[in-house]
């Protein structure tokens, strides 16, 4: 016994939502690097806090360390965390909007496998596709 085959509609309809779900899954990725980054950039300026204004610090460029001010230093990390912010910020916004857009993707593919027949406006056979 074999199963029908898919038609080409609902087949492009399925890649748009497994695109979909890949670009969730690395939005939620970054968001998590940005939040290891974040907790792990505001530890190292709560440590440089600690150290008296005339101790030495010390950055890394690359393979090397170079010599630097604890004011230059905490400026830079503080920096640094509200551009993690606004990044996180902007993320979260996306992966909002992915979710959303999911939602609707999987509504639709279920309405269309339901009705089993193409939705109005649905592309036209391949043969017709400038695209080919």
């Amino acid at each position: 016994m074999s199963s029908p085959q898919m038609p080409p509609w609902l087949q492009e309809q399925i890649m748009k939502l497994q695109q979909s779900q890949q670009n969730l899954q690395s939005i939620m990725t970054q968001k998590q690097h940005l939040e290891i980054e974040k907790a792990e950039t505001t530890k190292a300026l709560d440590e440089l806090k600690k150290i008296g204004d005339n101790d030495a610090v010390f950055k890394q460029a690359g393979t090397v360390l170079i010599k630097s001010t604890k004011k230059e230093s905490i400026d830079e990390l503080e920096e640094k965390i509200e551009l993690a912010k606004t990044r996180s910020t902007v993320l979260g916004k996306q992966e909002i909007r992915v979710k959303e857009s999911l939602k609707e993707q999987e509504a639709k593919i279920t309405e269309m496998m339901k009705g089993g027949n193409a939705p109005p406006g649905a592309a036209p056979p391949a043969e017709d596709n400038p695209r080919k």
